[in-house]
């Protein structure tokens, strides 16, 4: 047993010596942990670095956010809505000019399908609170629907909207509101907004900037769930519509803005009673613009901003039975 211990004990002795003497020869030869302690102490430095950028980044004031710009330096919207009498017309009113309210910068063209201005009108715009031009032009008979006639058979509001080119192009006949036109070298845009349709206020924010003829989606139109320009590469290079798809510019109404001065630059433009049907737009888009200039909006022509609605038709079967038996509904209440 004491000379197995022995044994072990030369051994380990022999084991320990050897490595010593590694070691010793070891410390002679050069080192090469100098890159790594380099590199471990860069890391720390850059860690400093970033610490003390968050410090400054907290102790720093948060930024102003960018202020949108003031109204006065906004271009104008020009909003032209023909009008007519119809026991749903001062609903109709109501609703788009307090969506008209929420756009700064607009001026509301409303042009009566009346020989004068009606006192119901008249009313509605004065307690607006909005900036409005009050005109009135009776539709020729010929030009009028018959009874019985479907809406679609003939152009509407042709005149109306044709007596507000005239008042932006300088030719007066205002009856109400603001009686002078938009001076030489205004920035504007105008835009036909008929009285039953429903607007988003993102809609004018789009077409504010038009700087010839912007276009975009129209919801609920063409037997469609929507209508509107197909885009490709920032550029309208079709339309997606079921009727009439060849026509010059086959879009609602709703569907587009035009640049002021571009419609002052052009006399003669307008809307043409004769147009054939669907084809209304296009009496007045093709003296402005080619289809390939048009500028797309609305996320390239993605986005549905204006819905075709139409308000139904009320039932008056029993107010017209208390009229008979002489107990109507009081007349001087306007509704």
């Amino acid at each position: 047993m004491k000379l197995k211990l022995k044994n072990v004990f030369l051994a380990y002795f022999l084991v320990s010596i050897a490595g010593l003497l590694y070691a010793l020869v070891q410390l002679g030869q050069p080192c090469d942990c100098l890159p790594p302690l380099r590199a471990a102490a860069e890391q720390l430095r850059q860690k400093d670095l970033r610490i003390s950028q968050l410090q400054a980044d907290l102790r720093r004031p948060p930024p102003v956010p960018a202020q949108p710009p003031e109204p006065e330096a906004l271009p104008t919207i020009y909003v032209i809505t023909p009008t007519y009498a119809r026991l749903v017309q001062k609903a109709e009113l109501v609703r788009l000019s307090q969506t008209l309210s929420l756009v700064p910068r607009l001026h509301w063209l409303l042009v009566e399908d009346a020989e004068s201005p009606t006192p119901l009108v008249s009313g509605l715009l004065a307690a607006s609170g909005l900036l409005f031009t009050h005109l009135a032009v009776l539709t020729p008979k010929a030009q009028r629907l018959r009874e019985g006639e479907p809406g679609w058979v003939r152009p509407r509001g042709v005149e109306q909207r044709n007596k507000a080119l005239d008042w932006l192009r300088g030719k007066g006949g205002a009856v109400g509101g603001e009686k002078d036109p938009p001076p030489p070298g205004t920035q504007g845009v105008v835009y036909f907004a008929d009285d039953d349709n429903t607007y988003s206020r993102e809609l004018f924010k789009e077409m504010r900037w038009t700087r010839g003829v912007s276009v975009w989606p129209v919801g609920l139109v063409g037997g469609l769930r929507f209508e509107g320009p197909q885009v490709q590469d920032g550029r309208v290079v079709g339309f997606h519509t079921a009727w009439e798809p060849n026509r010059s510019f086959p879009l609602d109404m709703a569907g587009f803005a035009v640049a002021l001065p571009l419609l002052l630059a052009k006399p003669n433009a307008q809307f043409d009673a004769t147009a054939p049907r669907g084809r209304l737009e296009s009496s007045l888009l093709s003296h402005l613009v080619d289809p390939k200039d048009l500028e797309p909006r609305a996320a390239n022509c993605t986005q549905v901003l204006v819905w075709h609605t139409r308000t139904e038709k009320p039932k008056m079967k029993q107010e017209e039975q208390l009229q008979r038996q002489g107990q109507g509904s009081d007349p001087a209440i306007e509704v």
